[in-house]
């Protein structure tokens, strides 16, 4: 940086080049606003490099081959990890962001390289590779920092080095024996991936169900397949301690112990706002930033700080924080201008999915796919519900699809209101039904209606006729 680059003015500063912030300065930027895009690692962020795209380059040749296994007259293909390896190293661009940062410097925004902290209302200053740079921003700064892995607090637990999610998606090997610790998507991914690349697999899961957060039955499909394929599932263990000896060796809360050559802790995540600077504008350091649905902080007058995607704990997805930049980087740039808003539900200047229909799906051998509430969620928040389920194995299509096909499907209909208010689909290839049924709790597409949805014959999607024909009666 030059000495005519210490200070610098911008309509907008966002801290954080992951999809969330790239999104979001692109959207200012395109509402006539200068932005400069801060970035302490890679322009791209965590989803580029150690999250979305190489965990699914791993789990795809997984997939495939378990799809292949099961249609008849075939043969399940050979995994070549290296081949493996090579094809996420490659979606990963080699942990290099230079494709990145042409795309950002090409849509007009000012790639800023270092850490950044606030300094006060619309103030950030960026510590760089030799030189210090104050920014100061005319509208808004914007928090894009997301999170980062969470180790529990246990004896030994540094001498041991263990992996986090990023350890698991950029290994250079399979370990011959990895421990995993947790029960969430991260664990059950990481799990299903080394254990095709060759990885004698342990998942210890402290309750007593995977994917908590899905229906029940999504859990125990998941915990199924994993099983058959190899993996060592135990529920009801807890971790109490660790060391290094050549070899990992776990204490278990039974008075067991479980030796490895690599364990990871798929534990949690933490928002990235420790060393931000919060302090400087009256927030708590280290802490989530709620904010209202146009993306302001709570707790900050002027109007002037935003905070999107996993940072404000609303969903923690990565489609979900490009929403969130997309509607925020909008709305910026229409304050800015004087622009009325549009702020009714599901308004242009509102975030609205990232609450009332989030999609997820977990890409295991079955894969999971989910939108919206679940039966436990919606009967919690008061709704008058009915859950409607069908074997998916019984669809024409599915059994097409794969012998054998094992799956499950559940939507939970609002009986007052007869809309759909969340869909779950378990089993091979249902990642694809998901948009469907995002489309319908989005819409609030009547029941009535959906029945004129026809599916096309033979495929799987005819799960949703079947659906529709029990609720019927």
């Amino acid at each position: 940086m030059t000495a005519a680059q210490e200070q610098q003015t911008y309509d907008v500063i966002v801290i954080g080049a992951g999809p969330t912030g790239e999104n979001l300065a692109d959207r200012a930027h395109a509402g006539g606003l200068s932005v400069a895009l801060v970035e302490a690692e890679l322009v791209g962020g965590e989803c580029s490099y150690w999250a979305c795209m190489p965990s699914k380059a791993l789990l795809r040749p997984m997939a495939a081959r378990a799809d292949a296994a099961r249609v008849p007259g075939l043969e399940a293909p050979a995994l070549d990890p290296a081949a493996v390896l090579a094809t996420r190293d490659a979606f990963t661009s080699h942990w290099h962001d230079d494709g990145q940062v042409a795309w950002a410097e090409g849509a007009g925004l000012s790639v800023v390289r270092g850490h950044a902290r606030l300094a006060g209302p619309r103030r950030v200053v960026v510590e760089g590779p030799g030189a210090s740079l104050e920014l100061t921003a005319r509208h808004a700064v914007a928090v894009c920092t997301g999170t980062s892995a969470v180790l529990p607090d246990l004896p030994g637990l540094d001498a041991v080095q263990p992996w986090t999610s990023r350890q698991a998606t950029s290994a250079k090997a399979a370990p011959e024996r990895l421990a995993v610790v947790g029960g969430g998507v991260v664990a059950v991914e990481m799990a299903a991936a080394w254990n095709a690349l060759g990885s004698r697999v342990t998942l210890l899961v402290r309750g007593e169900r995977l994917l908590d957060r899905m229906e029940d039955f999504a859990g125990g499909l998941v915990a199924e397949g994993l099983r058959t394929a190899g993996v060592d599932v135990r529920f009801g263990v807890s971790v109490r301690g660790a060391r290094r000896n050549g070899e990992v060796v776990l204490d278990l809360d039974d008075g067991s112990e479980l030796r490895a050559d690599e364990v990871l802790f798929a534990t949690g995540r933490r928002p990235a706002t420790a060393d931000l600077g919060l302090e400087t504008v009256g927030l708590e350091p280290g802490g989530w930033l709620p904010v209202d649905d146009t993306g302001l902080v709570q707790g900050v007058e002027g109007g002037w700080l935003y905070a999107a995607g996993d940072v404000n704990h609303r969903a923690l997805l990565t489609h979900q924080g490009k929403y969130q930049g997309r509607v925020f980087g909008a709305v910026i740039a229409d304050r800015a201008a004087g622009r009325e808003l549009d702020t009714v539900p599901w308004g242009r200047s509102v975030a609205t999915a990232d609450v009332a229909a989030v999609p997820q799906v977990v890409f295991t051998d079955p894969e999971a796919a989910s939108v919206g509430l679940t039966l436990a969620q919606a009967e919690g928040a008061g709704r008058r519900v009915r859950a409607v389920d069908f074997e998916i194995g019984n669809v024409a299509g599915a059994s097409l699809f794969a012998e054998g096909y094992r799956g499950r499907a559940r939507m939970v209909v609002d009986l007052d209101r007869e809309v759909l208010l969340g869909a779950t689909f378990v089993g091979p290839g249902v990642a694809e039904l998901l948009h469907s049924a995002t489309v319908a709790v989005v819409g609030e597409v009547p029941v009535s209606r959906l029945w004129h949805a026809v599916p096309s014959y033979p495929t799987i999607s005819e799960v949703w006729l079947r659906l529709l024909e029990a609720y019927r009666g």
